[in-house]
């Protein structure tokens, strides 16, 4: 009788599950962004940064550049979790490993930009500004991507929960 009562609230968290992978864009990111701090990123940047007019125009050039790059990598991401929403029920050895390895060079694909765009914003701004943007950046991209996973089960969660 538990067997049966414990379907329909898995078949439920997958739904939502895939669902929420799917819905997952730009404009989530911006959403957590928003909620999190109280304004969008731009902003968020802009403040912490504290540019000088002089310095204005070139950091936001360099900085438009860096979100394109980053939001191409972002999408990648976005299309893996997808594969995991949907081949929860059925992952195999094979299919982890091939999501596994496409997690970690995403991870490999963002560190690669973090590096890139450091010595551009180095070679503009300076080390300490370059290293303030970066710890900017990498804090709320960790803030997002934390907010995700946490709607997401672990491997094997749900099939704990059916026994």
């Amino acid at each position: 009788m538990k067997k049966l009562s414990i379907y329909p609230f898995i078949s439920v968290v997958l739904l939502f599950m895939s669902s929420f992978v799917m819905a997952q864009s730009n404009k989530e990111d911006i959403d957590i962004i928003q909620s999190a701090f109280g304004k969008d990123k731009k902003d968020l940047v802009k403040d912490y940064m504290e540019l000088s007019a002089k310095d204005s125009a070139a950091f936001w050039k360099l900085y438009d550049e860096y979100e394109d790059k980053r939001k191409l990598i972002g999408r990648e991401r976005i299309n893996l979790l997808e594969q995991y929403a949907n081949e929860y029920q059925n992952l195999d050895n094979a299919k982890a490993e091939k999501l596994a390895t496409g997690i970690l060079n995403n991870d490999a694909k963002y560190n690669t930009l973090y590096q890139t765009y450091f010595k551009k914003f180095t070679t503009v701004f300076g080390a300490k500004n370059a290293a303030k943007f970066l710890q900017l950046e990498m804090y709320v991209q960790t803030y997002v991507r934390a907010n995700v996973m946490r709607e997401i089960p672990l491997i094997g969660d749900l099939e704990k929960q059916k026994q």
